[in-house]
């Protein structure tokens, strides 16, 4: 049995229905994602684990035990949310022991357990600093930290990370999984960052429109996106209709897929044993990062080809260039309707 089941839960909000017959499985130690645009439900879904919100049917299980009616404060469930909430006038120690003072614990335990939660998210030094004397990254670490020293069977992160700037937002994530890794702690992070999702997930579940679309291991969901939607989310695929995939390569057998999906970085600028042949005209050239990203005309059909840096040039700009496609890396897609 998974650690956490979560069984045909459904959530509206008015006539709105946020929340669509989801059902969700967590194995203990598990740091899942849940990805999706604003508005998909991934924070409700949130919320109803923590019982902030009550679902209006399903059930919630967690190490076997129905907390679905459960009062949040007997889940055992911490959260962190994107604002990070401490306590101004609390000291980082003071914030951090709060939740194992609510509880009554002895003050001896409280100081030891706040001292290796200190130290766990590395802390040190910053005991008796106020939250407005610390940076946004130590913030959100105190924040952490308060939910860990409770020691809950699972940790919910709401957006945790995306107030923060590119470098340091990188720099917590790597701290975040191994904090969790070290841990085993069941753990559900919502998140709309891509990268963010691929660098600390387990497993990362797709949710649109109320619904998970589509879940797998980080690499099951960037290299085989099942249906246009995630395809189109994940990353910058090329989604191509038949009729556009056989006027770009006439010799491609077309499954009965209306759609498929071509990676940017498949796309090759040599030729290769078994590669198709396709001329266009460079259109544009952007840099991103260690990627240059470049749009191709070819047929009426545009395509996105990413190459690193060494490949080509901006001045290929309104030049033809001939790239090769593998048949393999074609993924046919689902109807987006089904």
């Amino acid at each position: 049995m998974s650690y956490v089941q979560i069984n045909h839960l459904s959530k509206k909000f008015g006539q709105q229905t946020v929340l669509q017959q989801l059902d969700l499985t967590l194995e203990k130690g598990q740091l899942i994602t849940l990805l999706g645009p604003s508005g998909c439900g991934k924070s409700t879904l949130l919320r109803i684990i923590s019982g902030l919100s009550a679902p209006d049917s399903g059930t919630i299980r967690i190490d076997g035990k129905d907390i679905t009616t459960t009062r949040p404060k007997d889940r055992e469930i911490g959260m962190v949310f994107q604002s990070y909430a401490l306590f101004p006038n609390l000291t980082v120690a003071e914030n951090i022991s709060f939740g194992l003072e609510m509880k009554k614990m002895p003050m001896a335990q409280i100081r030891r357990s706040v001292q290796e939660t200190i130290e766990l998210v590395g802390l040190q030094g910053k005991e008796k600093a106020f939250p407005h004397e610390l940076s946004g990254g130590q913030q959100q670490r105190v924040a952490l930290a308060r939910s860990l020293v409770t020691r809950p069977k699972v940790l919910l992160l709401d957006e945790p990370l995306s107030a923060l700037d590119a470098q340091i937002r990188k720099t917590l994530q790597k701290q975040l999984r191994s904090i969790q890794r070290e841990l085993s702690m069941t753990t559900v992070l919502v998140t709309h960052d891509q990268e963010e999702a691929m660098a600390v997930s387990d497993r990362i579940c797709i949710m649109d429109a109320g619904r998970i679309v589509q879940q797998g291991t980080p690499h099951e969901i960037y290299t085989r996106p099942r249906c246009e939607f995630v395809a189109r989310f994940i990353g910058s695929y090329n989604v191509l209709t038949a009729e556009e995939l056989l006027r770009l390569a006439p010799e491609f057998s077309c499954s009965s897929a209306k759609l498929y999906a071509i990676r940017p970085e498949t796309l090759r600028d040599q030729e290769m044993e078994d590669g198709i042949a396709v001329t266009g005209t460079v259109d544009n050239v952007t840099m991103l990062g260690n990627i240059t990203r470049y749009e191709i005309s070819a047929v009426g059909v545009r395509l996105f080809a990413d190459y690193l840096h060494h490949s080509w040039e901006p001045q290929d700009i309104g030049r033809k260039k001939t790239i090769y496609l593998d048949p393999k890396d074609v993924i046919p897609l689902d109807d987006a309707s089904a």
